[in-house]
Parts: C-alpha cells; sequence; structure tokens
C-alpha cells in the first residue's frame, strides 16, 4: 500500500471517554433489590403492602422531583418535555399514594372508581404530548401526516389486538356499573394509545440528547408493559400489592428519574444555544439501515398485528365483531393512504435528486478546478474532467493511479505527515485542510519542467479524501519574483542593501563568524554624478549596469557583490581560515585592487569612451564587531580613500572613527539646532554708496548658542557639505529652505508695516535645478510668495553656486521663470572664479556681488583696484546693479564709489540686525556715508564709531583704524 493509502486507511481518532457507569450500577442495583424483594413477597404481607403502594408512589415522586429540576435547571425547547413527564409521574405517585391510604393506612378494599382511578388515568395524557415535543418535527404536511397514520396503525392494530383478546369481553358489564366497566376500557385503551405514540416516536425522535430520550422511551415502554399485563383478566382478578408486578413500575419511574441527567455533557456543545448539542460521531457500519428498515417495517407490521386479530376471531369460531372489523378497515385504509403519499413523496424526492445529482455533476464538471476523490487505500476513484485543462492528462488515465506516484518526492512527505495531522484532528475542530506541492504533469501541457505547483483543499470523504485542486503555478512564480524584486536592486540584479546586510550578519554572527579575515569591501564610483550631469542620466545607468557586471564577474564564486544605492557597491569577501594577519590582508587587498582596476576601465557609452575611478574601503571582521560596525568600518575606509585623492584602496583603521566623531557631532547639532528652532534669522542693511538710503537689506541665519551668543553656522554648513548626501547635505538643504521661508515671512511683515524694501536671500544654484524634498523650483518658490503676500520685486535670490558642471540651459529656464515672478536675480561672489563670467554671459542677472575678496585689498592694492574698476565696468556697461560685499571701511566706501559701485553692505555702516533694530534704522531710513576730500566736516558712521577725517584716503592724516572682521563670518569656537 502508498503511503498516503496507508495515511487513508487509518480511522480517525475517537476523543472523549464513556459516561460514568457508577449512576447505572446504582440504578441497577435499586431495582433488582426492588424485585427481589417482591419476588419473594418482602418478608410479610404488611410490608408487601407498604412497598407496593408507598413504594411506588415515592419512586414516582422521585421521577417527578427529578424531570422537574432538570427542566427547572435547563433552557432548552425540550423543556415543556420533562415538565409533562414530571406531571405524568406526580399523577401517578399520587395514585398510588390514594391507594396506599386505602389498603395500608384504612386497611380497606380501594373502591372503584376512586380517585386512585382518575390519577392513573391521568398518567398516559402528559406523557404523550411529552413524547410528541421530543419526537422530530415534521416539516412538511405530507409529514405530519404520515406521522398520523403511523400512529394510528399501530393504535389501531394494537386496539383490534386488544379487543379480540380481552376488551370484548369487558364491554359486557356483568352486573358491574357503567363507570366501572368505562374504567376497565379506559386503562387498556390509554395504554395502547401510549404505546402507540412510543412506538411511532422511537424511529423519529430527535437527534439531540440520545440517550435520555432513549431511556425516556424505555422508562414508559415499561409502564404500559405493565400497565398492560394488569389490565388482563388473567393477572387483574389475582393482583395483590407487592407482588412481581410492582417492580416493573418501580424501574420504569426510577428510569424516568434517571433520564434527563444520563445524556453526556461535552465540550463541543453550543455554549449560550437554546439547546447544546453534542459532538455527532460516525455510527457503526450497519446501524442507520437496520434502524431504517424497522422504520419502513412499521406500517406493515401494524397491519400483520391487526389481521391477526381479526384471525383470532376467525379462528375462535365467534363471529367477527363489529369493533374489529370497523378498526381493521380504517387500518387498511391508513396503511393504503400513507403508501399513496408516500410513493407520491418518493416520486417528488426522486425528481429532486435527480435534478440536484445533474446540478451538481454540471458544477463539478464545469469547474475550473480538479476534483479528484481517494479511496482509503490512496487510489485516485474519481477525476472531474477539468484535469486535461489544468494537469494536461486526461481524467480516465488518473482515475485508479495512486497519489503518491503524481507528486513530486520532495514534496511527498510534507503531504504525508499534514494528511496524517489532519485525520487525526477532530472533524468539528477542523474540517478542512490545504496543502500545497507539485504535481506531474502531463505531455498536454507544453513548458516548465513537467511539474505543477498545485493548491489543494481536502475534505473528509468516507474514510477517504476529496481534493479541489487547482494550479497556482503562475502564482508561485509571480511569489519568486516579488521575492527576488525585494531582494535585488532592479538596475543591476544584484542584490540590494538589506539581502547584503543579511548576508552580512551571517558571515559575522553565523558559523563563520571564527573567520576573522571575512571582509566587507566598501565601493565608490569617483566621478559618477559628473557622467549625470553631463551625459545624462540614462547614461548614468547605461554605467552602473556595466559596473555591477564587472563587479559579478570579478568576486569569487563563494563572495557576493550588491549594489547599496547610487554609485555606492559592496562587496563580501569570506574568508579561507587562515590565522595570518598579513597574508590575509594581502589576499583582500590584491583582490580589492583587482576591483579597482577593473571598475576604472573606460566604459562604452553611447558610442564613446567614459572614465570613472573607484574608490574602495575595506574592514575585516574583527572579534566582537557587529554587522552594522563592520558596513559602517568599510564605509569610513572608502572615505578616506575618497579624501586622499580618490582611486584608492584603503584598509579601515581605529583612528578613523576617532576623526569622523567631530564631523557627526557638528552634523548632530545642525540637526538638532533645525529641530529645537535655535536658528534665528538676521537682516544687514545693503545702503546705496551716493546717499546712504537703505535699498535692501540681505538676511543671515545665526545659530544660538546655550550661553546665548549668535554664531554663524558656516562650519557646522561645512560639515554638512563633507557628510554624506542624503544625510547631512539634506540637512544643509533644509537650512536654506527655513531661511527662504523665514525671510519671506518677516519681509511680508515689514511690508505691511510700511517698510517696502527688498530682501536678499543666498541660494545654491543647485537648489533651483533639484525637485526632490531638499529642492527648491519656481514653483515652491511662487507657492511661498502667494502665501505670505509678497509682491513683485520685493525678493532678491542670490545665487551662490560656481560649480561648473551645473547645467547653465536649465538654470537659465528656471530663472527666466523666476523672473516672470517679479523676482530679481543676483550673482554672488562675482570675480571669486572663471565660471562667473560664463554665468554673467548666459544667465538673466540683475544684480552683481563683488566678492569681498575684491574688497579687502581695493585701497591697498593697485592692481586690485584695477581688476574691481574692469569688473564694475561690466556692470554699469551691461545695465546692472552692483553690490559689494565685506565693506568694513571708510576707505572702502570712497575708493568703491569713485569706481561706479552703486551699492554696498558692511560694518562701515551696519552689522546683522534684529527685526527690532532692523526697522528702527528702515525708520531712520539710512546712513551717512563718507565725504569726498576737499569737505572739511567730520562723519561719525553708524555702527562703527570711528571718525572719518577729511583728506586723502591715505594720507597721513587718515586715522588709524584696527582691521575690522568679516560681516558674514562670525568666529565659531570649536566645540
Amino acid at each position: 500500500m502508498s503511503a498516503p493509502g496507508a495515511v487513508l486507511s487509518r480511522p480517525p481518532t475517537q476523543t472523549g471517554g464513556p459516561p460514568s457507569v457508577v449512576p447505572q450500577i446504582a440504578l441497577a442495583g435499586v431495582c433488582g433489590g426492588y424485585a427481589v424483594g417482591a419476588a419473594f413477597g418482602w418478608g410479610s404481607r404488611e410490608v408487601a403492602v407498604f412497598m407496593g403502594d408507598f413504594g411506588l408512589s415515592v419512586a414516582a415522586l422521585v421521577a417527578a422531583v427529578s424531570c422537574g429540576l432538570y427542566a427547572r435547571k435547563r433552557e432548552s425547547r425540550f423543556r415543556p418535555a420533562w415538565v409533562l413527564f414530571a406531571v405524568s409521574s406526580g399523577m401517578a405517585g399520587i395514585g398510588n399514594g390514594v391507594w396506599g391510604w386505602y389498603e395500608v393506612v384504612l386497611e380497606a378494599r380501594v373502591p372503584s372508581p376512586s380517585l386512585a382511578d382518575f390519577c392513573f388515568l391521568l398518567f398516559a395524557p402528559p406523557a404523550i404530548v411529552g413524547l410528541l415535543v421530543l419526537a422530530k418535527r415534521p416539516v412538511t404536511r405530507a409529514g405530519w401526516v404520515c406521522l398520523s397514520l403511523d400512529a394510528w396503525l399501530i393504535g389501531g392494530s394494537l386496539l383490534t389486538l386488544s379487543w379480540s383478546l380481552a376488551l370484548a369481553h369487558t364491554t359486557h358489564f356483568q352486573g358491574r356499573s357503567v363507570a366501572e366497566s368505562a374504567l376497565s376500557l379506559a386503562y387498556p385503551l390509554l395504554d395502547i394509545v401510549l404505546v402507540s405514540m412510543v412506538l411511532a416516536l422511537h424511529f423519529r425522535r430527535s437527534s439531540v440528547h440520545r440517550s435520555a430520550v432513549n431511556t425516556a422511551i424505555a422508562a414508559l415502554a415499561l409502564t404500559v408493559l405493565c400497565d398492560a399485563l394488569f389490565s388482563s383478566p388473567l393477572l387483574r382478578d389475582h393482583y395483590r400489592s407487592g407482588q412481581i408486578l410492582d417492580a416493573g413500575w418501580f424501574a420504569g419511574s426510577i428510569l424516568l428519574a434517571y433520564a434527563p441527567w444520563v445524556a453526556r455533557r461535552t465540550t463541543s456543545e453550543f455554549a449560550g444555544d437554546d439547546f447544546k448539542r453534542a459532538t455527532r460521531r460516525a455510527q457503526p457500519s450497519g446501524s442507520r439501515p437496520i434502524a431504517g428498515s424497522l422504520a419502513a417495517l412499521t406500517p406493515y407490521l401494524a397491519a400483520a398485528v391487526c389481521t391477526l386479530g381479526i384471525l383470532t376471531n376467525v379462528l375462535d369460531g365467534r363471529r367477527i365483531d363489529r369493533v374489529v372489523l370497523f378498526t381493521g378497515c380504517t387500518v387498511v385504509l391508513a396503511l393504503v393512504v400513507r403508501q399513496g403519499i408516500m410513493l407520491l413523496d418518493n416520486i417528488t424526492l426522486t425528481q429532486e435528486l435527480a435534478q440536484k445529482e445533474n446540478h451538481f455533476r454540471s458544477l463539478v464538471q464545469g469547474s475550473s478546478d480538479v476534483i479528484m476523490i481517494a479511496a482509503p487505500t490512496g487510489v485516485l476513484r474519481y477525476v472531474s474532467p477539468a484535469a486535461a485543462g489544468v494537469y494536461g492528462r486526461d481524467a480516465e488515465e488518473l482515475v485508479g493511479s495512486e497519489l503518491a506516484s503524481l507528486i513530486h518526492p520532495e514534496d511527498l512527505g510534507r503531504v504525508v505527515h499534514e494528511v496524517r495531522r489532519f485525520l487525526a484532528a477532530p472533524p468539528d475542530v477542523e474540517p478542512t485542510t490545504r496543502i500545497e506541492c507539485r504535481f506531474r504533469a502531463g505531455e498536454q501541457r507544453t513548458g516548465g519542467d513537467g511539474w505543477l505547483n498545485v493548491e489543494s483543499t481536502v475534505n473528509r470523504h468516507h474514510g477517504g479524501l476529496i481534493f479541489n485542486s487547482r494550479d497556482v503555478t503562475e502564482r508561485v512564480r509571480l511569489q519568486a519574483q516579488l521575492q527576488h524584486n525585494a531582494s535585488h536592486d532592479a538596475l543591476t540584479d544584484l542584490p540590494n542593501r538589506a539581502l547584503f546586510t543579511e548576508r552580512v550578519s551571517k558571515a559575522v554572527t553565523g558559523r563563520r563568524s571564527t573567520d576573522h579575515d571575512t571582509a566587507v569591501l566598501y565601493i565608490d564610483l569617483d566621478g559618477f554624478k559628473q557622467v549625470n550631469d553631463t551625459i545624462g542620466h540614462q547614461a548614468g545607468d547605461e554605467l552602473l549596469i556595466q559596473a555591477a557586471r564587472r563587479l559579478g564577474e570579478s568576486v569569487r564564486s563563494g563572495d557576493i557583490a550588491a549594489r547599496l544605492g547610487g554609485d555606492e557597491f559592496a562587496a563580501l569577501i569570506t574568508g579561507d581560515g587562515t590565522h595570518d594577519h598579513a597574508a590575509r590582508e594581502l589576499r583582500v587587498l590584491e583582490i580589492a585592487d583587482r576591483l579597482r582596476i577593473k571598475l576604472s576601465e573606460p566604459y562604452r557609452i553611447e558610442g564613446r569612451d567614459v572614465r570613472v575611478a573607484a574608490s574602495i574601503g575595506v574592514a575585516f571582521a574583527e572579534p566582537g564587531v557587529t554587522p552594522a560596525g563592520l558596513l559602517r568600518n568599510a564605509d569610513l575606509a572608502m572615505y578616506r580613500a575618497k579624501q586622499a585623492g580618490k582611486g584608492r584602496v584603503e584598509l579601515y583603521a581605529p583612528h578613523m572613527q576617532t576623526e569622523v566623531t567631530p564631523r557627526a557631532e557638528l552634523a548632530t547639532k545642525l540637526r538638532t539646532a533645525l529641530h529645537e528652532g535655535e536658528f534665528a534669522l538676521l537682516h544687514q542693511p545693503v545702503v546705496e554708496l551716493a546717499t546712504g538710503r537703505v535699498t535692501a537689506v540681505a538676511a543671515h541665519a545665526r545659530w544660538r548658542s546655550a550661553q546665548g551668543i549668535l554664531f554663524t553656522p558656516a562650519e557646522l554648513l561645512r560639515a554638512g557639505e563633507r557628510g554624506r548626501p542624503t544625510e547631512d547635505g539634506e540637512r544643509t538643504a533644509e537650512l536654506g529652505r527655513w531661511q527662504l521661508q523665514e525671510a519671506v515671512e518677516q519681509a511680508a511683515a515689514r511690508h505691511r508695516a510700511g517698510h517696502a524694501v527688498p530682501v536678499a536671500v543666498r541660494l545654491s544654484a543647485r537648489r533651483l535645478l533639484d525637485d526632490d524634498r531638499t529642492g527648491l523650483p519656481p514653483k515652491t518658490i511662487e507657492a511661498l510668495l502667494t502665501r505670505h503676500g509678497l509682491p513683485s520685486g520685493a525678493l532678491v535670490l542670490e545665487l551662490s553656486e560656481s560649480d561648473p558642471r551645473i547645467p547653465l540651459d536649465e538654470l537659465e529656464r528656471r530663472l527666466a521663470a523666476l523672473r516672470r515672478l517679479g523676482v530679481r536675480i543676483a550673482l554672488d561672489g562675482f570675480g571669486s572664479g572663471y565660471a562667473a563670467i560664463s554665468a554673467l554671459r548666459r544667465l538673466p542677472v540683475d544684480v552683481l556681488r563683488l566678492d569681498r575678496g575684491l574688497v579687502d585689498g581695493v585701497v591697498e592694492s593697485p592692481r586690485l583696484h584695477k581688476i574691481t574698476a574692469g569688473l564694475l565696468r561690466i556692470a554699469a556697461d551691461l545695465g546692472m546693479q552692483s553690490v559689494a560685499d565685506g565693506v568694513d571701511l571708510p576707505e572702502q566706501v570712497l575708493a568703491l564709489r569713485s569706481m561706479g559701485c552703486t551699492h554696498g553692505q558692511g560694518m562701515a555702516f551696519s552689522g546683522p540686525l534684529d527685526e527690532h533694530r532692523l526697522r528702527r534704522a528702515l525708520t531712520v531710513g539710512g546712513y551717512p556715508v563718507p565725504d569726498f576730500p576737499g569737505e572739511d566736516r567730520a562723519v561719525v558712521l553708524s555702527g562703527t564709531g570711528l571718525p572719518v577725517r577729511r583728506g586723502g584716503v591715505a594720507g597721513p592724516d587718515t586715522l588709524a583704524h584696527p582691521p575690522l572682521r568679516s560681516n558674514s563670518e562670525t568666529s565659531v569656537p570649536p566645540t
């Protein structure tokens, strides 16, 4: 037998044990003891009479109390039945008590009729109604009719038989009164009705509390049997209390008292339901058919009994009694009617069954899923036609095959384990399970490796299994592809940072953790950003693809190459177990140098050669290092290689960590200052050199220290520029965005207060080109101006970028868009680099800001004087305003004004001011300016307190001025 066959042949594990036998033993002991006492006459006539009367009364009352208590404690739809049984038993108990009162207490013969007779007559009706409550209620009218006919068939047959045997003699009064004769007929007739209900409902009892119902039926049947024996002429005339017949009545009452509590409570019953259903277990083979056969034979057995009663009259030579004839005819008529109803019902059920069979056959055969039925031996007995389209194999070909031969050998063990676990679980706890495995495909399915990924829902079926299977090959492939995409770079198909970090963690903490010659290579392509800026991002992507291919081909088979992001790559070099430090460093450095040379070779892109270099940092998995620490060490070594001249290989050393700490602290200070609001915005007036009038203000950010001292963020900004672009550089961009927003907001407030002076904000040209969250494109600036209501011409953007790699075409388009918004453009730091001339030629510039390097020596150096004068003439010829930065001395004011410079800012007029002092200065309107030689008056310059005597700029009478500090830089003490 195959493995699945062996599994399917195992019977399911049964749960729960049998109920306790102690109550049953006690019940048998009490009934047996009473029967023994009755059989031996209880030792004396007095005791026999007492036990025959009051013993039966006590037993009946115990049954009444037991059924009543159960009905009170249990809320269910069967509660009325147990109440009725309690009433029936109570009537029997009262009747026996009255009987005992006459015989034991009064020592007199019981009159007939008496109160005891009426109580005994009231025993049957509540019991009959209670049996109706316990019965399974028919759901159709035909069912109710058949139930009534079955009851009459049984009752009529018993009446015919009883009348023929005994009741016909009872109808002759024989000197008795009418009441006595009616009472004699009432007892057997009620017993016949009760027996009819017991037999009719025995095969129609509800499946809930089956044990309790069976016990109650047995108790009533035993009581009716004793009543029938008592009613017969053979026993009635010779009956005395305390005889063996009383043991039957006693046992019937005790059984009825025990009946409601016999049902075993199980944990699978529904909590809070009207009635709690016990778990239905599979019955032994053959029990259901026998019960169904007896139920079907009941009408015919009743007719046979009726016929027997008629034959009894004929065989005795007596004339057929009219009652027997009438009853027999009605029984036969009821049988004919019942059979007609059953015939029509069977025809209807057959038609419905055929329709349902066709319906389900259409569903099974038309389903896109494959439905298979496996026998307990593991052999397929049925396979739906969908197998041809799903498996590529005809259903006829699969029928008779063993399931084990169709499952992939690698999946067979897992499938067998799951099937065994499923069959061992209770069906009500786990009705179905789901299994996924590879299934052998047929020749009709082209492509693939001959196996399909199949998902099956499994159900139990007569000891076997039903498989509802579907093809999930494409879904499995898609999941595998998604998992691959989640762990690999989409551009180069190399492992990404997450997968590489996982492999490093396994190498550091796994079984290779003792191989300290395992190393990580951190690789950065030098000059890649220039390739993106000059050739384009598509060419940059092609370069990365080629670099990834070279990297993957250059590493060893056991090593791992990955792309971490941007132009950064990494390689995990596994160790070979050597303990020689020099040898391991030499080996890994040779690998790193080979990768550097390979990655630095020219790349053929778009028909031309493109060159980039590779800077590589190497770090070893030293004892105690964490995976994150190993990657950080390799990253630090790579940055040391870039700082040392690029295109190099550097080995990590511990001192690199101490060197990077101050830079990290500065970057942290910048980040904290931005988040905590520690930056303040100051404004420095821009003065017209001819009149001293304030024409604009320049915004400057300052960081307020814990001591309340304002420092420039220059050192912090330089730390940010040296950091990673996605970390510290992002904080630099965030500071620039904050500065622009604050400047626009405060300028709008000053305009509303009546101080309509433009504000100049220094901004990197690269920020205007970036469209990500670090950039400030024209749409963002337009939204900012609209939100704060700053009028046209009130914002001046000073471009501080001098990188020649910036695409001037795109920058020109964006500056033109800003000028259409009313934003004026200033070229900051003019004269400090060669890129300024190109920018002046291409870009729409309104203002030129002379670099402070030209202003500092304009008085002392004739050569610098001529250069500055030439640049100012260019600005004048182009119709631009000129602003000199860093005008700290009165002599510089005179010299620049004489050369044609229109505006200036510096300590000669005022330093950066807070908002309160700025508004006071704007209210005054301007600053005094130095006089030209020939005017004999001294002028005190606001903000400096330095007198300026008339005379030459550098004459002997000129006061000696101490060197003043730059107005845009404030010394920041090392922290």
